[in-house]
């Protein structure tokens, strides 16, 4: 670690200590956000897309776009990528030809699956240093802080 880098962590733990229980807690929370959206590949839309698909079948391209809240244009790029790379294949519905249903290829499931499994093993890994009682209670206390109105 250079000068500068322990500098910076140094001063980055000064403040922090300075800091009241209200912005600890409020910096954790924030530092567990970032964690989670690393976990849950945040802006990899491509990744989300491929798992959400092997958990739910086949759905269209709308409804792919609802459940991974994002902006139409962005799904319709994200699917080309994915289909070019072979991982899925669009087929128009017989009712209603200007629909496809978007479904896994045998290489797309194999991703989606080993994308899950990595996220699997990144959850047990956040969590290992909490045993069951501990984890029951972070439970509770996070369902109370999002009950609360704001």
């Amino acid at each position: 670690m250079s000068k500068i880098e322990k500098v910076n962590v140094t001063t980055k733990e000064v403040e922090y200590s300075l800091k009241d229980i209200d912005d600890k807690i409020l910096l954790n929370l924030r530092d567990l956000g970032m964690r989670l959206r690393f976990l849950y590949d945040g802006k990899d839309s491509q990744r989300r897309a491929l798992i959400l698909l092997l958990k739910s079948g086949s759905m269209s391209q709308r409804e792919l776009t609802e459940r991974l809240s994002i902006k139409p244009g962005s799904m319709s790029e994200v699917l080309a990528k994915l289909e070019t790379k072979g991982m899925i294949e669009k087929t128009p519905l017989e009712t209603d030809k200007r629909t496809a249903m978007v479904s896994l290829t045998e290489q797309g499931t194999a991703t989606a699956l080993e994308a899950l499994e990595y996220r699997m093993e990144k959850r047990v890994e956040m969590f290992s240093s909490l045993d069951d009682d501990e984890k029951i209670t972070l439970l509770l206390l996070l369902e109370r802080i999002n009950d609360t109105n704001l």
